[in-house]
């Protein structure tokens, strides 16, 4: 419509509330307008443009919030497009009528506060914003620009396998500090549980530490022993399994991981050590 009133034509008032009406459902209006000669332009009609937001991506979006993760709708729509698609779709935010700059921009603001910025998008005009991100995903409907851009392209150009890369990261990161977690709470107790044993007879004081009331020294050993091969042995599919990833925020997860692998890597060698303890005195009475 604005072209039309710089080129002396008026506005058809049959035209703005089609447009509007477009608009405030999600669609992109379209009008057509004609000069001819000299005379003044006019506007012939309003095609409707829609996006269709594929099934399931509210349910996406939202399991993205659950992981703590916010979610932005950069487009080049006008606001009310914009803001009805971002309602269907269920986005936290959205930014409207944004060019390349404004996308490149709004990237580094969210990088300058501290967060990780993953990047979704398939134009020549996301390019640069998907250079920038710490993570850009490149559709593979997308331009040669926009993949060359990205760290990565998705084979299915669906913008929510954001999800399956995060909870990939966060397994492996899970994994890594579950079993980090398990290894040194373990030791501090096998530790704890045999050295006493060991030094209780040259020590006379270490004798009140001895609460496992292991049978010997060399039993107390040799039940370690035992206990960590076991051990090493228990924790092989975890490690090539990984932990198993459920949406929630990052201080739920270091609650969870402290309570079964912190807890479990203290409270395990206790009771292995001296269930050992007792096979090995049982088996070889010379112990």
């Amino acid at each position: 419509m604005r072209w039309v009133r710089e080129n002396g034509g008026l506005a058809v008032t049959d035209v703005e509330p089609v447009v509007d009406g477009i608009s405030s459902t999600g669609g992109t209006p379209l009008v057509v307008a004609e000069q001819v000669g000299g005379e003044p332009a006019r506007a012939l009609g309003v095609i409707h443009l829609k996006d269709v937001v594929k099934a399931g991506m509210r349910e996406r979006f939202d399991e993205m919030r659950r992981m703590g993760i916010r979610t932005v709708m950069i487009t080049g729509d006008n606001p009310r497009t914009a803001k009805a698609i971002a309602d269907e779709a269920g986005v936290d935010d959205f930014l409207a009528e944004a060019k390349p700059e404004d996308k490149l921009a709004l990237i580094r603001k969210e990088q300058e506060g501290g967060r990780l910025v993953a990047m979704t998008g398939d134009g020549t005009n996301d390019a640069p914003a998907l250079a920038q991100a710490d993570v850009g995903v490149s559709m593979n409907t997308g331009t040669s620009a926009a993949k060359e851009a990205g760290n990565m392209v998705d084979l299915d150009s669906d913008p929510t396998k954001l999800i399956e890369i995060v909870e990939i990261g966060k397994q492996l990161l899970i994994t890594r500090g579950a079993l980090t977690t398990f290894s040194i709470a373990n030791d501090i107790a096998k530790y704890f549980a045999i050295i006493p044993a060991m030094f209780a007879a040259v020590y006379p004081s270490l004798d009140a530490m001895n609460i496992m009331r292991l049978h010997s020294p060399a039993s107390a050993i040799t039940s370690a022993i035992i206990f960590n091969a076991l051990i090493i042995i228990a924790l092989i599919p975890l490690a090539l399994r990984g932990v198993r990833y459920r949406p929630s925020s990052a201080s739920q997860l270091l609650t969870r991981n402290l309570l079964i692998y912190g807890l479990g890597g203290i409270v395990a060698p206790f009771i292995g050590i001296k269930l050992i303890d007792l096979l090995v005195v049982q088996f070889l009475p010379g112990m």
